[in-house]
């Protein structure tokens, strides 16, 4: 069965942004989940002629008050933004929760419903002095 999720951003404990995902399968591994943010994300990005937000920063991008731009518009592959988030996951660049509790491996199989909490949370450097 799919179902319509939303998946909300935090960057530590401030809530950026949300995103509505249409026919998520209601067990998908994160590894999926992630993939199908991206290329939804990615769609939007590529029909849009100024800002546009995505879990990772696409190369030549300059980053904004609300997100991203391109220097000169092109095409952003999705296939190319879902690897760099896939490694970005790996090296902790941002963890995901899913009903309050984090997901750790890219392959373990989520059992969602259209009232899961999915929340992508990146990690903020700590600058010190």
């Amino acid at each position: 069965m799919s179902l319509t999720v939303t998946v909300r951003d935090q960057t530590g404990a401030r809530r950026t942004s949300e995103l509505t995902l249409p026919d998520v399968p209601d067990h998908v591994t994160l590894r999926e989940l992630i993939r199908t943010r991206v290329r939804e994300e990615v769609a939007k990005a590529n029909a849009s002629s100024g800002e546009f937000r995505t879990l990772v920063r696409p190369t030549d991008a300059e980053e904004t008050l609300n997100g991203y731009r391109l220097g000169r518009p092109r095409p952003i592959s999705w296939e190319r933004q879902a690897a760099v988030a896939e490694d970005a996951f790996g090296a902790n660049g941002f963890f995901v929760l899913v009903d309050g509790r984090q997901v750790e491996d890219l392959e373990e199989e989520l059992h969602l419903t259209a009232d899961s909490d999915i929340r992508f949370v990146k990690l903020v450097p700590l600058v010190g002095g």
